[in-house]
């Protein structure tokens, strides 16, 4: 079943768009006048990210541009018919591009070895500047919350950084400002919202690469926590807006060699916790730009 958004029951899209009008006014990622380049895999959530987009676009109070971009790169068995057929029917304007990047990742990555690390480089990089050529302002993708938190532990376990997936950042190359409007939406959400929207999904694994095994053990992590522990990941990515440098260990972010004897506000350390009465994720409220 494809379409509109309001061809889905109310009940199931309701909550992705509250949460994504949420995202989007908290870090400003869509302004008026905004051309915005929507990278379409033809995953669960690039189709989520450009309904609540079209959704979004026709209640905001500010004027702005949807253009779809997927980009085939010659994985073998490519469906390349499934996203212009969709995204006619939308009448939604898109792009197809047509880069061979599957040749030089096989060439260059050993028989066995994962290949998303070389093939996402490459794919940024034709993105970025298709984003350049067309003069879109933002670059949106469809990471949600499970990809935010999933990062985050994947630096703390791995890379021994604190260090998570950004909602809004300038790219790699500085031309361009990527957007992830999904921040806030549970992964749960998005997974049932396509199941009844019935989207064309058209597999990753096109190219025979195994994914991320040590990803997926931090995602059944997460997973565990949420059913045993209910709002446990909202508090997670609630700690990520709520940081406190000096309770930390990093120098470089707090003056710890350079603190007195005599602290001017006086000794915290062991006050309670204050937390603002605004509950980041809490009873969602509506936005005016939701309508």
């Amino acid at each position: 079943m494809q379409g509109a958004p309001t061809s889905t029951p109310h009940k199931l899209f309701a909550p992705i768009v509250k949460a994504t009008g949420q995202a989007i006014g908290d870090y400003r990622m869509i302004e008026d006048g905004d051309r915005i380049m929507v990278c379409l895999s033809g995953g669960k959530d690039s189709y989520t990210l450009l309904d609540v987009l079209l959704h979004l676009q026709k209640r905001a109070p500010v004027r702005f541009e949807v253009v779809a971009v997927n980009l085939d790169q010659g994985q073998p068995g490519f469906p390349k018919d499934v996203l212009p057929r969709y995204l006619s029917e939308l009448s939604v304007p898109y792009d197809i591009l047509t880069e061979d990047t599957y040749s030089v990742v096989k060439e260059k990555v050993p028989e066995g070895k994962t290949t998303c690390s070389l093939c996402s480089r490459l794919r940024r990089g034709i993105l970025y500047r298709h984003a350049r050529e067309i003069g879109a302002t933002k670059v949106a993708l469809g990471h949600h919350r499970e990809d935010i938190l999933e990062t985050l532990f994947m630096n703390m376990f791995f890379g021994s950084r604190l260090k998570a997936m950004p909602p809004k950042l300038q790219s790699d190359d500085g031309t361009n400002v990527v957007i992830r409007p999904l921040a806030y939406v549970p992964e749960s959400q998005i997974v049932t919202y396509a199941a009844a929207k019935g989207f064309p999904i058209i597999p990753c694994n096109l190219c025979g690469s195994q994914p991320n095994l040590q990803r997926r053990v931090v995602g059944e992590m997460l997973e565990g926590w949420e059913r045993e522990h209910p709002g446990r990941l909202n508090n997670i990515l609630r700690s990520l807006t709520r940081v406190t440098p000096s309770h930390l260990l990093d120098a470089e972010l707090y003056d710890f060699a350079g603190l007195s004897v005599q602290p001017a506000e006086g000794d915290k350390g062991f006050d309670a916790e204050e937390y603002p009465e605004r509950e980041f994720l809490s009873g969602l409220s509506e936005l005016t730009m939701l309508g």
